[in-house]
């Protein structure tokens, strides 16, 4: 195939989550996220019609770009932080090809932090999946950008003194269009996946990842089931409410900031998210998306699902139709290419 046909409007193929595992041993640590994070995947190929042999999955350096070999698609492992360069030559040489780039906190914010900037801004039509684990798993547990002020690690033994980077907030600022949370073994994730695929351009998602060896348990605060009560899942047009339906989002008006608010119970014994002033929300709002991913985590719960999702026209689209029109009503000579300009012919051996 060399259409323009988008990925996320080509014929549906039918297979099975099977179709999709290879014959690689997965060389991950026993109890590591990234296994739930390759099940999520294998299992929403399937449900999204996805075809392997018009499927691509490209990945830098890091724990997480072990990805390609255990998805049984074309592939390729890249290097350090160049994945997204990698990525958007695949698909500006064929726009129909279904392109997933796989990066982490370290890959793609570390020294890959300018590629993912420009894939971003560029609109490039792509899944972006970011494995956040909040350290450099492969190296053996240094700080990464995201670490926490304080994390204890090889190259920080007193504690780290960083201001850590948000990959949302950092994406956002890019110009994504599309940008949403999940965690390595919610069984939202899949619905996630899904809507990424749908978006028309890149569409960005961090998936905050446990490393069990080097940073255990440092999303237990909303990740634990004990406590769920600390997560927002967000939906499309649905009251931004957590812990039951008991707390929720709104807007304080005169720091034009959001605040956590409790949700009384009406009559009925019912939510009254209206009376509390908690906010819907529109995914199209991006003032309000760059709020959320801004939101600090304890006073504030962790804004999962779809944050913002805006789609505008993509990169490949732009570069194709720019040169079809460059083209128009020109015969293509390389020949006569080769030959334009200053040129000699060399006819005999030259004397010495």
């Amino acid at each position: 195939m060399n259409d323009m046909t988008p990925h996320n409007l080509a014929g549906a193929v039918q297979t099975t989550i099977k179709d999709w595992e290879t014959d690689q041993e997965v060389r991950w640590c026993p109890g590591c996220g990234d296994y739930a994070i390759l099940k999520a995947v294998q299992r929403t190929l399937p449900e999204l019609g996805a075809d392997p042999a018009n499927t691509v999955f490209v990945s830098g350096i890091g724990c997480s770009s072990r990805f390609p070999y255990y998805i049984e698609s074309y592939g390729f492992h890249t290097i350090h932080g160049r994945a997204p360069a990698f990525a958007t030559g695949i698909k500006l040489a064929n726009p129909a090809l279904d392109v997933w780039l796989v990066t982490g906190d370290g890959d793609g914010l570390s020294i890959g932090g300018n590629h993912l900037m420009h894939v971003l801004r560029r609109n490039v039509n792509m899944q972006i999946m970011l494995f956040n684990n909040e350290i450099y798993g492969l190296t053996k547990g240094q700080v990464s950008p995201t670490s926490k002020p304080g994390t204890i690690s090889p190259s920080s033994p007193t504690g780290s003194i960083d201001h850590p980077a948000r990959p949302c907030a950092f994406a956002l600022g890019c110009g994504a269009r599309f940008i949403a949370r999940a965690y390595d073994v919610s069984k939202e994730l899949p619905a996630v996946l899904k809507a990424a695929h749908a978006h028309k351009g890149a569409a960005f998602i961090e998936i905050f990842q446990n490393c069990i060896v080097y940073n255990a348990d440092v999303f237990a605060g909303f990740v634990d089931k004990a406590n769920a009560d600390h997560q927002l899942w967000l939906k499309d047009g649905e009251p931004m409410v957590f812990a039951k339906g008991t707390k929720g989002i709104a807007v304080d008006g005169e720091k034009l900031t959001l605040k956590v608010v409790d949700v009384p119970t009406n009559d009925d014994g019912v939510g009254d998210w209206q009376a509390a002033g908690v906010i819907v929300h529109n995914v199209r709002n991006r003032a309000i998306a760059h709020m959320l991913v801004e939101m600090r985590f304890g006073p504030f719960p962790m804004a999962l699902g779809v944050i913002y999702d805006d789609p505008k026209a993509t990169f490949e689209e732009a570069v194709h139709s720019q040169n079809a029109k460059a083209s128009e009503g020109k015969v293509v000579d390389l020949a006569a290419l080769l030959k334009r300009g200053q040129t000699w012919t060399v006819s005999a051996e030259p004397e010495l």
